[in-house]
């Protein structure tokens, strides 16, 4: 067994740690105040005891977090193994000093000290050693260009961040708004990966400590932090879903382990061995490996040929989750292998695997096929939801907007999400079964997770062949533009076919009650075939199959109309039943107005208008508004008098909303005689026209009558309003009658001449 420096001190200390947070543990569930255990495990400086609750699950997670982290401090504590210091010279050294020195500063994180923002500029300098290290000390295992890919995007990267935390410290927001920005971020994990490449081909460094180094790179793109072990915290109210990014925080640990066993591992391991050529397969015969480069270029071609240079799209379960639980760092990763695997770029790495056939190489290009395949079969087979607005920026507006009109990201459909990633699945996971058949490891140097891995993929490509002939197909936008976009020219008006109506209506919850939902994304062509079932169920209309689904015939019938005969025809059926009937009550309407005196005026007046047609009111009241570009007040719609009311340019007649009515409007030039015989309500006001178009109106049912006003002339009207029922034998059985008079007068005083109401 081997033994470290200082293995039994670390190990008690790991040990002692974990002790405490399970008597921690056990005490939040006595006292149900899990604050104290949230502090030690994850956030040291964050919640209280108003923000997390009781939650008895919290501990069973951070238990085993805590485990991890004592289990990172032992890795960090123990030092090197035991025995004489392995000599690698002086630059090793000074590596060995700076690795250790960016350990102290990680863990001086969990001490309770203030925050002192000149810190970071002490870490960017020891990032800086370090970078420049390991350029030096890796100059005879690693390649130059290897290098100097290293030593710049580290050094860009560092510089960045030391630029951003003075700017900001200085209150310089340099790259506040920016949207290339994360394109720095990506540079540190740049460097990153080339060195845990140039580790993992140095035998200075163990594959535990280059996993380390893996583990933590993955964990930087799902926490707050990659390096420090801190969570970050602070909030009033606290769900559970927003403890989640602390806990991760709070695991990422790695990084931390990969500092401290890259500085151990230099102070054990003998310098290395000159550096040797990696074993090549045996070449094969082209036709297959051919097949094995072209596969994968054949859903491409066909998703090009439609507009979309994309593997999976914005809308999938897989992107919505890296928008929802990474940074912008990932996502632009994520969008650049949709992108690249879209245009069939693994075809280019697996021509590079078969022409030159290392046995890293080709099994990396296998592993990355089979795993892009089974991404292509999770995304098919789960919907995503897609309301993060987030980074779809990334994607171009032409796959989300029609020519010529605008709509939103946030919600918008795809106009063409080109074929289904099942095609993609079957392509890439073929194309890997036949690198792992032609270049597979001889009998004696394979190992049983090598069997097991070409089983599950064969296994996959089995599952994958009866359902990739499900192309996606189009999928209908059911946002129709709002009236004021067709207006000013954003938007055209869209008729949607009978077809599409459907489509829209099974959508987003809004179809009839007990039929299937479908979301967003799904192709209309299956929602077409779902409705074409139904079109059966509704034709045959057979009591036990409609009581196996649960479906109640008459619910089928208006969603199916335009796509099913037999419900059209009874919708049009219906249809034409409540025309006739609403015709009948027009011509009644129509007889009873006609049947109604007409109006004697007792001296001639300037216009007079009696309304061929009855009109009607959503609410029962007709007004006017004639601001001069001042904001409109609210009428009082339910004036004292019951019949009208008045104010500077607005006036309002309040009928019954129930009854048609049959309207004569008369202009005078001077005050008319009164008359109250055969009404039971006449009232006057005074109104003010500001403009000179006295236009009654109801803007809900669409009711406007002529221009009361006198030749268009401004200034004070006495407005005389006459309303009177009187009985019906038609539909109606009774209506309103209602005469308004207008002539210029200068009082404003209300005369209620008659109010039988």
């Amino acid at each position: 067994m081997r033994r470290h420096r200082f293995g039994r001190l670390a190990a008690g200390f790991a040990a002692l740690y974990l002790a405490a947070v399970v008597v921690l543990a056990v005490a939040g569930l006595v006292t149900g105040d899990l604050v104290p255990l949230w502090r030690v495990v994850a956030d040291p400086n964050g919640y209280t005891a108003d923000d997390i609750r009781p939650w008895p699950w919290l501990p069973a997670l951070l238990v085993p977090i805590a485990a991890v982290q004592a289990w990172a401090y032992r890795e960090v504590l123990r030092g090197r193994l035991r025995g004489e210091t392995a000599r690698h010279g002086r630059e090793v050294r000074l590596l060995r000093v700076a690795l250790y020195a960016m350990v102290v500063y990680v863990l001086t994180w969990e001490l309770p000290i203030p925050y002192v923002w000149w810190l970071w500029l002490v870490a960017h300098v020891i990032e800086l050693a370090v970078i420049w290290l390991f350029f030096r000390v890796l100059r005879g295992t690693t390649r130059r260009w290897h290098r100097v890919l290293m030593l710049v995007t580290g050094t860009l990267s560092v510089v960045h961040d030391v630029v951003t935390t003075i700017a900001y410290q200085t209150g310089n927001h340099l790259f506040a708004g920016q949207d290339w920005t994360w394109a720095l971020d990506v540079l540190w994990s740049v460097w990153l990966v080339a060195l845990l490449v140039a580790q993992a081909r140095d035998p200075r460094w163990t594959g535990a400590t280059v996993r380390a180094g893996v583990i933590a790179v993955l964990l930087s793109f799902l926490s707050s932090g990659s390096v420090s072990i801190v969570a970050f915290g602070g909030a009033d109210a606290v769900p559970w879903k927003l403890l989640m990014p602390s806990l991760l925080a709070a695991v990422s640990v790695f990084s931390l382990v990969w500092w401290a066993r890259s500085a151990h591992d230099l102070g054990t391991h003998q310098p290395p061995a000159p550096r040797t050529e990696p074993g090549r397969a045996r070449a094969r015969w082209w036709p297959l490996p051919a097949v094995a480069i072209v596969l994968p270029l054949v859903p491409a071609a066909v998703n090009l040929a439609q507009g979309v240079p994309f593997w999976l799209g914005p809308k999938n379960v897989l992107s919505d989750a890296v928008r929802e639980y990474t940074g912008s760092e990932a996502t632009a990763y994520w969008f650049a292998l949709d992108l690249l695997v879209g245009v069939g770029a693994p075809a280019v790495l697996i021509l590079v695997a078969v022409w030159r056939r290392t046995r890293t190489l080709l099994r990396a290009t296998t592993l990355s096929l089979l795993l892009l395949g089974g991404a292509g079969a999770v995304s098919a087979f789960t919907p995503g939801h897609s309301t993060f607005l987030g980074e779809l920026w990334l994607y171009p507006e032409s796959l989300y907007v029609e020519q010529g009109a605008t709509v939103p990201y946030d919600g918008a459909q795809l106009l063409s999400p080109g074929i289904s990633p099942l095609w993609y699945a079957l392509a890439l996971t073929t194309s890997g079964l036949i690198l792992l058949l032609l270049y597979a490891a001889p009998p004696a140097h394979r190992v049983r997770h090598h069997v097991l891995l070409a089983g599950l993929a064969s296994a996959v490509t089995l599952c994958l062949l009866p359902a990739a002939d499900r192309a996606r197909g189009p999928v209908t936008n059911c946002d129709t533009p709002e009236p004021w976009e067709i207006d000013t020219g954003e938007a055209e008006p869209r008729e949607p076919t009978a077809e599409q109506t459907f489509v829209c209506s099974l959508r987003d919850g809004y179809g009839a009650q007990g039929l299937h939902v479908f979301a967003g994304t799904t192709p209309d062509q299956v929602v077409l075939a779902y409705g074409r079932h139904l079109c059966g169920v509704h034709t045959r209309n057979d009591p036990q199959e409609l009581a196996r689904l649960k479906i109640d015939r008459a619910s089928l019938t208006s969603p199916l109309a335009g796509i099913c005969p037999s419900a059209t025809t009874i919708v049009q059926a219906a249809k034409a039943k409540q025309d006739q009937e609403i015709a009948a009550m027009q011509a009644d309407a129509q007889a009873m107005c006609d049947a109604t005196p007409r109006h004697r005026p007792r001296i001639k007046p300037a216009r007079a208008i009696r309304m061929k047609e009855p009109q009607w009111t959503d609410y029962g009241v007709l007004q006017t508004y004639e601001g001069e570009g001042e904001e409109e007040t609210e009428p009082d719609t339910e004036p004292g008098n019951g019949l009208v009311s008045s104010a500077s340019g607005i006036l309002s007649v309040m009928t019954h909303p129930d009854f048609d009515l049959c309207v004569t409007l008369e202009t005078y030039t001077r005050r008319p005689p009164v008359e109250t015989k055969g009404w039971d309500q006449v009232v006057e006001v005074g109104y003010h026209s500001p403009g000179g178009q006295i236009v009654l109106y109801d803007s809900l049912s669409g009711t406007e009558l002529p221009n009361l006003a006198l030749n268009g002339r401004k200034g004070h009207y006495r407005i005389r309003v006459h309303h009177a029922w009187f009985p019906w034998k038609g539909e109606a059985q009774s209506g309103q009658r209602l005469l308004i008079m207008a002539y210029p007068g200068k009082s404003d005083k209300e005369i209620v001449h008659r109010n039988r109401k």
